[in-house]
Formats: structure tokens, C-alpha cells, sequence
């Protein structure tokens, strides 16, 4: 029941906390604008974060044609790091909680190989500034609450990446509004 009564009040602070979010709108475009040559991004999330990588680089993919694949960061050791370099930038999901602490110890392992990071992670995170090339600071937040305010940030960096390119981002290309199963 006391995590179920934090959750509920976490949860009527999330609007406020989204708006905050969408007036750095200036602040992502401009780190957006770091990466708008790039050919192809790296997605890292672990536990809840996961997904939010997948969706990160999907997103990315949809508006503004950049390669990007999402993985779960335990997994970077299967593929994705031998393609870590500086052409490749690794988006990581790192907010303060249960897989902080290997978060920090994939952002060391991208940074060991010359890759460029950028960080979601909650705001006056000293040890994701010292690690990290760029940072975009989320507001803190229960655990079960930080995907909520993860999303907004990816969103706006891959819409902004599309509007630097040059990309219509309100009709991208071969894009469907719908799936449908055959």
C-alpha cells in the first residue's frame, strides 16, 4: 500500500513535470543539432528504460531517417559494441535507481571505445555529468514513474533531429498511421 499511495501522488505531479520538460524544448535542439550529421545512433535502456530505448530509436528512424537500434544494455556486449566509435553516438537511459550503477559501468565501456554519450538522466546527476559528453537532464522521480518523463526528451530529440535535416516530420515517408494483420 505505500508504494501504491507514492505512485498515486507521483502521478498527479507528472503534468507539471512534462510541461517542465517541453519548455527545454530549445535546450534539446541544441543538442540535437551535435548529431544531426550522423548516420546511425545506439539506444541503451535497462530494466523499465528498455523499452523507451526501443521506442527512442524507432522514433528516431521514423522522422528523421537516421539509422538507430535500441538495446538492452546488458546486451551491448553482443554486437553493439563493435560498433561504437565516434561516428556512433549511444543515447543512454540512465536515471538514478535499481540499474544506475550499470548504467554508469556501460557509459565507461562507450567511453572506452572513443563513443560519444548522451545521457537521459535525472537532473544533478554529478556522476552521469562526469561520464558523459552531453546530458539531458530528466526531473527526479519515483522509479516506476521516470519513464513517463523519459519519453517526452527522446521525443523531442528525434523530432528536432528531423526538423535539422530538413525532414517532414508531420508526414513521414512510408509511414503508416496504422498496422494491419494479414
Amino acid at each position: 500500500p505505500a508504494l501504491l499511495q507514492q505512485v498515486t501522488k507521483a502521478l498527479w505531479e507528472v503534468p507539471d513535470l512534462i510541461g517542465g520538460l517541453v519548455e527545454r524544448s530549445d535546450e534539446i535542439r541544441g543538442v540535437a543539432a551535435r548529431f544531426a550529421e550522423s548516420k546511425s545512433l545506439l539506444y541503451l535502456g535497462r530494466g523499465l528504460h528498455f523499452p523507451l530505448a526501443l521506442e527512442g530509436a524507432l522514433k528516431l528512424k521514423e522522422i528523421s531517417y537516421i539509422h538507430a537500434e535500441g538495446y538492452a544494455a546488458g546486451e551491448m556486449k553482443h554486437g553493439p559494441i563493435a560498433l561504437i566509435d565516434q561516428q556512433m553516438p549511444v543515447v543512454v537511459i540512465a536515471p538514478v535507481g535499481p540499474t544506475h550503477e550499470k548504467m554508469c559501468a556501460n557509459i565507461e565501456e562507450v567511453k572506452a571505445r572513443d563513443g560519444i554519450v548522451v545521457a537521459l538522466a535525472e537532473e544533478g546527476d554529478r556522476e552521469i555529468e562526469a561520464k558523459a559528453d552531453v546530458v539531458i537532464p530528466v526531473p527526479a522521480a519515483s522509479y516506476w514513474i521516470q519513464p513517463l518523463l523519459v519519453s517526452p526528451p527522446l521525443q523531442l530529440f528525434a523530432y528536432h533531429l528531423g526538423v535539422l535535416r530538413g525532414c517532414d516530420v508531420d508526414q513521414p515517408r512510408n509511414l503508416a498511421k496504422s498496422v494491419t494483420v494479414e
